[in-house]
């Protein structure tokens, strides 16, 4: 209260020195929000309305001298006149304090601004990428990662991120699949709701930061996997598979969401009245505001939507897009638009007081400064906590491909062991591309990690080279396939040792935004070296680094140990080592399916079965494919573990139900192995008869869950309507009479089935 009372203070002497309008309403934190936006509002200029729509990039040295040319003078001075609702990659509290001070103390209004920032899986502590915390099935750990991003992010001077992305994708050569929770719209709604609830925190004190759900909407299905491009869906699509996470982040009380660069019923998605006036703020009633991504209000242009920067402003801001991220069109024309009447001035009126809501919320007004705290700063930024974290979340998320004759855990102890792989020395790409804020070559490498096991003899080669110049987020990746010269020491060592280890995959900046790819396969000469190795030691463990699924066929039949290690953030290394050596049993499950070519993509478990899912008559005419199976190399919810687990006794209480009525499930999992381990127990429902055809599976309820060697435990489910019904294709939830099939296990091809009648 007394924080409040001296803000309150200092900003009632900044009011009265700057001339401010008599009415000061708005300041009077004991009166509701909604009164205080109403009594703003009608304080400010139609300029100073539009300002608040706009978001700048802070492209200069804002602690520096003011800027004297070119746009960053601009910005600077549409600051000072109170033209600007927010700043991006401004961070650091030094930084953002000298930006706020400007928006605060010398504007007529003193509006603060929200600084934004992309925190995707962490600000300097970096949690691994989102696909593969997505693959730990762990919702509170996953928040907790969310969390510490938070912590870290609001202790640099940010309270806002441009995260979570929430895009279902079952489309491997999207780069951006690394961002997302893969393909299935019910985990992806779960891992979405404990992001959101991570990063806001309980209350909106000043560890929290806002979250902002992206990208709306159906931007994981571009055509051909390739970024930026078109999108060509059915509503039966839109509604059932791409809107629930969106909708799941409404819920859990998300302030911002972010538009999409592609195009729904050719319409681009900043420009759509459908997506952003009809269902997020209409059917949903999102009270919070939509921000473009970057330029892509001016980018309607070139779709061939807008005839010019006028003509883009006005239908964005007629579709509901509120802020304006880094187009400059709504600074430029809106003013210009209402003052003719083209643009009502209501609408702005709206735009505005859904950000200022958020301000207000987030308690900006009653202390501007809030986040600027250098004590904080310096102690909470990569700090030992956050680091054994993001460490406990980086060994979730590893998955255990391949196992045979249990070649892992590796011994303690007594053995010689090659370590292979430009990967495995690599500090860099267990980053991910999404680091902005951290330092380069802060990973722990797979080598350092094995290094503290000291009692094996290990020895290390690189192998080859995967990328052949220094890359970065703004650079395309050169990949190496010509210089074989490392070959021979790498196949010397391995020959020589008991177990090999080779860490290969993708380097960091091969998966993100605009690094799409149409092959699938290990990048350059990794492949022939895996063959090569593999001629003269099979015992070996393949270590994936990878940003998305990779087609490979080779390995799987081949390689005996196989471990799904994705790109897992500043403590990679030791996360690897531990579940290598058995120090953490591996226990994720996959989120998306791996193909087995790039033929196959997008491939994913919940599709429908088509009129000939399968050859009754022996000949050619049914649904497949002439040179590979169709199904996937590995499933959706597929992940092994050191031990085993059975599963019986699986129970529906009762044949028949009423609409309305719990449906109980039940079912014992027994660990039958050597370790302690987890497990991950999926239940999927196939709908077989329905008004519009429905997946051959669905998720609909998963438990994570512990169980020593040998112990046996119930695992109870409830399904009500909700997960039994579906969407048509106007946006009208169905609960249909009939016979559904159920199916409980561990992965979404492999379990226990029963049925029951809903009456």
């Amino acid at each position: 209260m007394k924080n409040r009372i001296k803000a309150y203070s200092f900003l009632t002497l900044i009011i009265f020195a700057n001339g401010y309008a008599q009415n000061k309403k708005h300041m009077d934190y004991k009166r509701p929000i909604e009164e205080r936006i109403s009594f703003l509002i009608k304080e400010m200029t139609l300029e100073e309305k539009v300002g608040q729509m706009n978001q700048y990039n802070g492209s200069w040295d804002v602690t520096g001298p003011k800027p004297e040319s070119g746009s960053n003078e601009e910005k600077y001075n549409n600051i000072k006149k109170g033209w600007v609702g927010s700043m991006l990659t401004v961070r650091g509290v030094k930084e953002v304090r000298a930006v706020q001070k400007i928006a605060v103390e010398e504007t007529r209004l003193g509006i603060p601004l929200l600084f934004g920032f992309d925190v995707i899986h962490g600000y300097k502590t970096l949690s691994p990428i989102p696909l593969a915390e997505a693959a730990s099935w762990d919702l509170e750990a996953i928040k907790n990662s969310a969390r510490v991003a938070a912590l870290e992010a609001s202790a640099s001077g940010l309270n806002w991120t441009f995260a979570p992305n929430v895009d279902i994708t079952n489309d491997a050569r999207w780069g951006r699949v690394m961002e997302g929770a893969g393909e299935d719209p019910y985990l992806g709604s779960k891992i979405a709701t404990a992001r959101v609830k991570g990063f806001q925190g309980e209350h909106f004190d000043n560890t929290s930061i806002i979250a902002c759900a992206k990208h709306f909407a159906a931007y994981g299905f571009v055509e051909a996997g390739r970024e930026y491009n078109s999108v060509d869906m059915s509503n039966s699509k839109l509604y059932n598979t791409v809107l629930p996470p969106f909708k799941a982040t409404v819920d859990a009380g998300i302030r911002t969401f972010m538009n999409s660069f592609n195009t729904l019923n050719g319409i681009p998605a900043t420009g759509n009245v459908f997506l952003q006036r009809d269902i997020l703020k209409g059917a949903w009633g999102f009270k919070g505001f939509v921000v473009s991504d970057w330029a892509s209000i001016a980018e309607m242009i070139t779709h061939g939507y807008a005839a010019n920067g006028a003509d883009a402003a006005r239908k964005a801001v007629v579709a509901g897009s509120d802020m304006d991220m880094e187009s400059n069109v709504y600074v430029t024309e809106l003013v210009k638009l209402a003052k003719k009447g083209t643009v009502k001035e209501s609408l702005i009126d709206d735009a505005v007081r859904r950000i200022l809501r958020v301000k207000f919320e987030l308690g900006l007004f009653d202390d501007p400064y809030k986040y600027c705290d250098e004590a904080r700063e310096k102690s909470n930024i990569g700090n030992k906590a956050n680091n054994e974290d993001v460490l406990d979340m980086a060994k979730k998320s590893i998955v255990l491909l391949k196992n045979d004759k249990n070649l892992l855990p590796l011994k303690k102890s007594g053995a010689k062991i090659a370590l292979i792989g430009a990967l495995a020395n690599d500090k860099n790409s267990p980053l991910g591309s999404w680091r902005i804020a951290a330092d380069d070559n802060t990973a722990v490498s797979v080598l350092e990690g094995m290094q503290q096991y000291k009692n094996n003899v290990l020895v290390y080669e690189q192998g080859t080279d995967v990328a052949l110049n220094k890359q970065s987020f703004l650079d395309e990746v050169k990949i190496n396939s010509t210089d074989f010269s490392g070959f021979e020491a790498a196949k010397k060592i391995a020959k020589e040792a008991d177990v090999v280890v080779m860490v290969l995959g993708e380097i960091g900046f091969q998966s993100g935004e605009g690094r799409s790819r149409t092959e699938l396969d290990l990048p350059g000469n990794q492949q022939q070296l895996l063959e090569e190795v593999y001629k003269v030691n099979p015992n070996i463990v393949l270590v994936l680094n990878n940003g998305r699924p990779l087609a490979l066929p080779w390995a799987a039949e081949h390689i005996p140990a196989i471990v799904e290690a994705w790109q897992l953030g500043t403590q990679s290394g030791n996360a690897i080592a531990q579940v290598l050596y058995g120090d953490y049993n591996p226990s994720g499950k996959l989120p998306m399916s791996f193909p087995r070519n790039v033929g196959q993509c997008p491939i994913y478990y919940n599709l429908y079965n088509t009129g000939r899912p399968t050859d009754k008559d022996n000949n050619v005419f049914w649904s497949h494919y002439s040179d590979v199976e169709k199904t996937p190399l590995y499933p959706f919810g597929y992940g092994l573990s050191y031990t085993s687990f059975a599963y019986k006794n699986l129970k529906i209480a009762k044949p028949s139900f009423q609409k309305g009525e719990k449906i109980e499930v039940s079912v014992d999992v027994t660990n039958t192995g050597n370790f302690d381990g987890k497990e991950i127990v999926q239940l999927y429902i196939n709908d077989p008869v329905a008004s519009l055809v429905r997946p051959i599976k669905e998720l609909k309820a998963f438990e994570l869950i512990e169980l020593k060697k040998g112990e046996t435990k119930t695992i109870h489910f409830v399904l009500s309507d909700e997960a039994l019904g579906f969407y048509d294709n106007d946006g009208k939830f169905l609960v249909e009479s009939g016979l559904f099939n159920i199916m409980v296990g561990w992965n979404s091809n492999e379990g226990l089935s029963s049925k029951f009648e809903l009456k």
